[in-house]
């Protein structure tokens, strides 16, 4: 195969371009990086390559992909690696039925508490919702996770698309919690000790490098403080 263009429109400050990030750097593939501010209306050259004005957009042989989930799945089928499996066989098939089904647990059952709690008016909903998001973990996400094996998705020693989906999600979850932040309930840390499974997956997932590269932790932390100004 020869080696593709690819041009990459992103903000390292935006989680769900974050995936792409990851995406790319464990397939190993090489591409331009354009940054995008998303803190004004978007130029009109960049309505062009995404009229919705979001990012990350791909540019893939001049072929544009959008929307992050689609773009990190694109990556991993057009390359496949440790990420994915092609889906050529049943059992692969359904590892990736299984894979997306953990995906949008987490998503949809789960990270949105994590989002109430940043949205919080004082510390008693932050709390509330710090539990509410342990309790969805615990019923929702935990049990699809295996004991005793590799810390990643289906026991693996390897980074999955599932953790490329999530890991820009798991690096905020931990960092918004420490006490220095005190973006969310301070009560999250001792919380995850009750889904042992799940924490040892978000700390691994962090520490990969995939995951981390373009983290920082500073700069997110003060946007985000600007966004949702310190409840009294």
């Amino acid at each position: 195969m020869s080696t593709p263009k690819i041009i990459l429109y992103t903000n390292r400050a935006c989680p769900w371009a974050h995936r792409a990030h990851i995406a790319l750097k464990e397939t190993g593939l090489d591409y331009e990086e354009v940054t995008i501010d998303l803190s004004k209306p978007r130029e009109p050259w960049y309505l062009e390559v995404n009229p919705r004005g979001l990012v990350p957009s791909l540019s893939y042989n001049n072929e544009i992909i959008t929307e992050s989930g689609i773009v990190a799945q694109f990556i991993a089928d057009a390359h496949p690696t440790h990420l994915l499996p092609p889906s050529t066989t049943p059992a692969n098939a359904l590892y990736r039925a299984r894979l997306a089904f953990f995906v949008d647990a987490f998503f949809s059952k789960a990270l949105p508490h994590f989002y109430s709690s940043l949205k919080a008016a004082n510390e008693a909903e932050r709390d509330q919702a710090a539990e509410l998001l342990i309790a969805a973990v615990a019923k929702e996400v935990e049990p699809l996770l295996e004991e005793g094996k590799g810390p990643f998705f289906g026991g693996s020693e390897k980074i999955t698309l599932a953790e490329v989906q999530s890991g820009s999600f798991l690096l905020r979850l931990l960092a918004f919690a420490k006490p220095q932040n005190g973006l969310v309930s301070a009560k999250l840390f001792g919380l995850l000790e009750t889904v042992p499974r799940f924490k040892r997956w978000a700390e691994e997932t962090v520490k990969q490098e995939s995951v981390n590269f373009i983290w920082d932790e500073g700069v997110v932390v003060e946007k985000m403080r600007a966004k949702f100004a310190p409840k009294v």
